[in-house]
């Protein structure tokens, strides 16, 4: 009745579950994969969606690699490795910097690592406290910033631009520098702008770090995919101006292995340093994957390496439908990348926010793309990120159902 008071809700026998922590709780999601996740759901619906947010390789691993991995499963002991991973393939590494980079690292450097991921993590938990300041440029990668706030550090965001390729450089560096400064983290080929760094830039920033007593991490997951430089040599790794820097690397990329997790960190030839890498390894993870570490092997023979080069000259060629195809529909580039298999185009000629661009070209034209709010303030409501990492045919296909969508929208 009307009139009657409300009855209690009965009690229950489910306790209150505990407060989170305050990391847990500000932990910002990674948007390029809430909108891949969106058009896994549509794709499952029946929907034709073509997928250009992830960074993720169609090629597979090498096939020698996928050989490898098979064999493991044999029915023989899998045990668990070293934390800092498998002798032989720190060895191989080792070997593909010299081969490749003409740089001499010594094994002992190299950490095996449960994807680029633990590397970065390795990276973070070895040098931020909580209060130091961590210089990144915006627009980057967003899961440094996750890992440097896990860490209670604070990032200081340096906005970029088109003039510097988004990357930082020894004037802005300086400019954002204080008496907190602890580290410098740079990706070069970056993401999401695909452009490597200049080199003079590199050598300029790690420099000024170095003078002033910072750490100098440096992600180049995507440097062996650059494209050769006017000379024809490989892309420099910032080893060869900064041997003390920390570098972050990946199976994912060059060597189409994104699902396996397996990565990898050189350090400064310290022994203090790599005892404290080896304790925060074992117990972060205890050890990478070890039938992974054992099939990653492959991935340094003749073969493997030639099928991965050819791979990313194919990489030039989806670029280039994707350069020209954006120029077309009128979203031009304002860097051509020429590094990580990226595109960062300028949306704000359609009167849309970046955010609604993508949301209503995943709803309307049926494909996925990033918007700019995964990698920093500056350009997060200008800029969208595509992914070049699709087949040939999904590119030509999505582009144009871009193009459409925007005839419409413009009309």
């Amino acid at each position: 009745m009307s009139g009657e008071a409300k009855q209690p809700a009965p009690a229950t026998n489910t306790p209150a579950t505990p407060v989170m922590s305050r990391r847990a709780r500000e932990a910002q999601p990674f948007r390029a994969m809430v909108f891949g996740e969106k058009a896994d759901r549509m794709i499952a619906d029946g929907v034709d969606v073509i997928k250009l947010s992830l960074g993720e390789p169609d090629f597979g691993a090498p096939p020698a690699v996928r050989d490898a991995m098979r064999e493991q499963y044999d029915g023989r002991a899998l045990p668990y490795t070293a934390a800092m991973g498998l002798p032989e393939l720190r060895r191989a590494i080792a070997d593909f910097y010299r081969d490749r980079h003409g740089l001499d690292i010594d094994p002992k450097r190299i950490v095996i690592t449960s994807g680029g991921s633990a590397a970065l993590l390795l990276a973070t938990a070895l040098t931020v406290d909580p209060g130091d300041e961590v210089v990144i440029a915006d627009p980057s990668y967003p899961c440094n910033r996750e890992l440097v706030n896990s860490f209670e550090g604070r990032v200081v965001d340096v906005p970029t631009s088109a003039a510097t390729r988004f990357h930082l450089n020894r004037d802005l560096v300086a400019a954002h520098w204080t008496d907190r400064t602890k580290a410098v983290m740079i990706t070069s080929p970056s993401n999401p702008t695909g452009t490597t760094i200049d080199f003079d830039a590199l050598r300029g920033v790690c420099d000024w770090a170095r003078d002033h007593g910072a750490w100098r991490i440096v992600d180049e997951t995507y440097l062996d995919l650059a494209d050769r430089e006017p000379d024809g040599t490989e892309v420099r790794s910032v080893l060869a101006c900064d041997d003390g820097a920390i570098v972050c690397n990946s199976f994912s990329k060059f060597f189409g292995m994104t699902g396996w997790r397996l990565g990898w960190a050189v350090m400064p030839d310290d022994d203090a340093v790599l005892a404290a890498v080896d304790d925060l390894a074992t117990n972060y993870y205890l050890c990478a994957h070890t039938p992974t570490q054992h099939a990653a092997l492959a991935c340094f023979t003749e073969d493997s390496l030639a099928e991965c080069e050819r791979r990313r000259r194919e990489l030039l060629a989806r670029r280039r439908i994707v350069i020209d195809g954006l120029k077309r529909i009128g979203l031009p580039v304002e860097v051509e990348p020429n590094g990580a298999f990226y595109a960062y185009f300028d949306i704000t000629s359609t009167g849309l926010d970046a955010w609604t661009f993508c949301e209503r070209a995943l709803d309307e034209a049926h494909v996925a793309l990033t918007p700019g709010r995964d990698f920093g303030a500056a350009t997060a409501d200008t800029h969208v990120r595509l992914s070049y990492a699709a087949s040939r045919e999904a590119l030509a296909e999505g582009l144009d159902r871009v193009g459409r969508w925007l005839d419409t929208l413009r009309a």
